[in-house]
């Protein structure tokens, strides 16, 4: 392993740590009400950080009259921002290193990074065409880069988080712009996800996790796969519940909702993406019976992950790979005891934030399974590049 490949593989451990605590950190931010805190992106109220002062403050009440100041929430946006931003730096760090060797990756990396701050300056600025269209060359360029780099899956997509975490940015600006669009909201929380989990994996084999050859143990990736897929529409729901704030749409009645088995249930308004712009989501604008269909399909939805994965745990460690299998299933266990834990108290914030931090616990479990289960790498020179065979 030479040293460029050794501080590639360090640097994506502290991004993927780090990636989990602003994960964890937007779920808190989200879940305590504070998501419209800043009502202006990047700045909020029109400052770096945000009002301390009483002049501060009295000039950003007057600046936005429909959005008074609320000391307590503002600090909790800006610093999940300063957090992202931080995260953004290691992936770009992270995305030059992986494509260095190739004199256009190289650039193209940079140009990506050029034109993000771009679009933030035009979008700042009130120019929202040119911003929209250096947004979508900066996601392009890493995604251009990375899948095109003939070097084992690690190093490509250590190359295309960095559109993820741009394109990631795009929707934090319009989960603040769209006032909390719960599609929005759900994409922001799957971007978030997703940059964890790609993280994660390229750790996981930059690091040497892997080296499975038997022809039996690596059929099992396909199992794992379909479940990381189910993981990932749970969140998904659980995004769509917290959004549409769902959570608690059942009462604190668990098998049953409201004491029933088959409350009014409205499926349709539940799971309509787009109502229209200019409308103002926070606190939710569906009515009850909507929200308790979101809740009821995410409660079905538990019961499916829950059996698929309390199935792939028994076959993983029937098949020799006991710690993951046990891994997995203490996590599912955890998830399920806080998503009910949620239902019975009330939605607790710490147990709420807990709950988002155990979905990506879940689906770290089942990354680093496949992580295991793929062929070892080989780190020999191809223009720099790792190749696997």
């Amino acid at each position: 392993m030479s040293r460029r490949q050794k501080i590639l593989a360090t640097l994506a451990i502290l991004a993927a740590l780090f990636a989990f605590g602003v994960v964890m950190f937007g779920a808190f931010v989200r879940l305590s009400n504070a998501g419209l805190s800043c009502p202006d992106w990047p700045t909020c109220y029109g400052q770096v950080t945000w009002p301390g002062h009483a002049h501060e403050i009295a000039r950003a009440d007057a600046q936005f009259p429909d959005r008074p100041y609320e000391s307590g929430k503002a600090w909790r946006e800006q610093v999940h921002r300063f957090l992202a931003g931080s995260l953004g730096v290691m992936v770009l760090a992270i995305a030059l290193i992986a494509g260095w060797a190739s004199r256009w990756r190289r650039w193209a990396v940079m140009l990506a990074a050029i034109l993000a701050v771009g679009g933030v300056s035009c979008y700042m600025h009130g120019r929202f065409e040119p911003s929209a269209l250096l947004s979508v060359g900066a996601i392009g360029l890493p995604l251009l880069a990375g899948l095109s780099l003939p070097a084992a899956a690690a190093q490509r997509l250590a190359i295309v988080v960095l559109g993820v975490v741009i394109f990631q940015a795009m929707l934090g600006m319009w989960t603040v712009t769209l006032l909390l669009r719960p599609v929005v909201v759900m994409g922001h929380l799957l971007g978030g996800i997703t940059t964890f989990a790609l993280l994660a994996y390229v750790a996981l084999r930059m690091a040497g996790v892997g080296g499975q050859r038997s022809v039996e143990l690596q059929a099992q990736r396909h199992w794992v796969a379909v479940g990381i897929v189910l993981v990932a529409l749970q969140i998904a729901l659980g995004g769509w519940t917290s959004s549409n704030y769902a959570a608690l749409a059942c009462g604190t009645d668990f098998p049953t909702c409201l004491g029933q088995w088959a409350p009014p249930t409205d499926f349709g308004a539940g799971f309509t993406l787009s109502r229209g712009i200019g409308v103002n989501y926070e606190g939710g604008v569906l009515d009850m019976a909507a929200r308790s269909a979101i809740q009821i399909v995410h409660r079905i939805g538990a019961l499916v992950v829950f059996c698929y994965l309390g199935w792939l745990s028994h076959r993983l460690a029937r098949r020799g790979l006991r710690r993951h299998a046990v891994a997995v299933a203490l996590i599912l266990l955890l998830q399920v005891a806080l998503g009910v834990s949620n239902v019975h108290f009330g939605l607790p914030l710490p147990v709420a934030t807990a709950h988002n931090g155990g979905a990506a616990l879940l689906l770290f479990s089942l990354i680093a399974t496949l992580a295991a289960l793929q062929r070892p790498l080989n780190w020999a020179r191809d223009g720099h590049a790792l190749v696997q065979p």
